[in-house]
């Protein structure tokens, strides 16, 4: 898979991992299709046209880095990550299978190409704050992308990390909020809401950029504003739909963790025909 910035190239990458994502789950019988596909235009981009990696040197030192915060939406992630060349297409559909690479949330035992093991909800920020020091410790260009669950920024610890970037002028990171405003158990309103979420962020001192998170030029252009912002991190609250592409999964909680039947994965991949 060759990078590319062809729009119509773009969106059409972006039908081929949602369909990925559907047929891994259905597969598995287990996973998390909603928020994988909510995400999908955010990894297409990063990987296709903002971070320097590459595929036949995966370790190479200047990498950017991608981690995950929100986990369970590992298929997403399996999937762009597979049709880049870091691991088999082809066995996608061993998802969550005992001795699959593809584990049921991202493992750097399985694939070491990972830069983070994930899962454990509301770490992934500091994991990517670690990275980011040490980038700058080491005078690399390196910079550090960490996309986050807005069930997940419930956790306290991502505000204790959102503290400490700000204060410290780390403007090597970005975090994303995968804003789909749907997580485990519901609506995130109903549950712990955190709006006015861009005051939130803004009041920890980080720069604030609020887009739609399906809109490739605006994600493009988002991505191209934080790399030109110095002296303190930026976040993207990216609003999403939870279920993405899929009509019957878009903002239903129930496809926050079940996987469609044999007939609803049938209907989802005509509709992203």
């Amino acid at each position: 898979m060759q990078q590319t910035k062809d729009l119509a190239a773009l969106q059409q990458f972006c039908t081929r991992i949602r369909r990925h994502i559907v047929e891994m789950i259905t597969e598995a019988k287990s996973g998390h299709p909603g928020g994988s596909l909510s995400a999908v235009e955010i990894l297409a981009v990063l990987y296709h046209e903002v971070m320097r990696h590459d595929p036949e040197n995966p370790q190479w030192p200047d990498r950017d880095r991608f981690i995950l915060g929100k986990g369970h939406a590992a298929p997403v992630l399996y999937s762009v990550m597979a049709e880049f060349g870091y691991t088999p297409v082809d066995q996608l559909h061993t998802l969550r299978r005992i001795g699959s690479i593809y584990q049921g949330h991202p493992d750097r035992r399985f694939i070491p190409a990972l830069e983070a093991s994930t899962g454990s909800l509301g770490l992934g920020l500091s994991v990517g704050l670690g990275m980011s020091l040490a980038a700058r410790l080491n005078n690399s260009p390196t910079r550090v992308y960490v996309v986050l669950g807005d069930g997940e920024i419930q956790e306290g610890q991502v505000w204790e990390a959102a503290m400490f970037a700000a204060f410290h002028k780390v403007d090597n990171i970005v975090a994303i909020v995968d804003f789909n405003k749907i997580q485990l158990d519901g609506w995130v309103k109903d549950i712990m809401e955190v709006e006015p979420l861009a005051d939130k962020w803004r009041s920890f001192g980080w720069h604030v950029i609020t887009l739609d998170g399906h809109d490739i030029p605006a994600i493009r252009s988002a991505f191209s504003e934080a790399s030109a912002t110095k002296g303190k991190p930026t976040v993207l609250v990216a609003h999403t739909i939870k279920g993405k592409g899929v009509s019957f999964m878009e903002n239903n909680p129930k496809f926050h963790g079940m996987a469609p039947t044999k007939e609803e994965c049938a209907q989802a991949l005509a509709e992203l025909n």
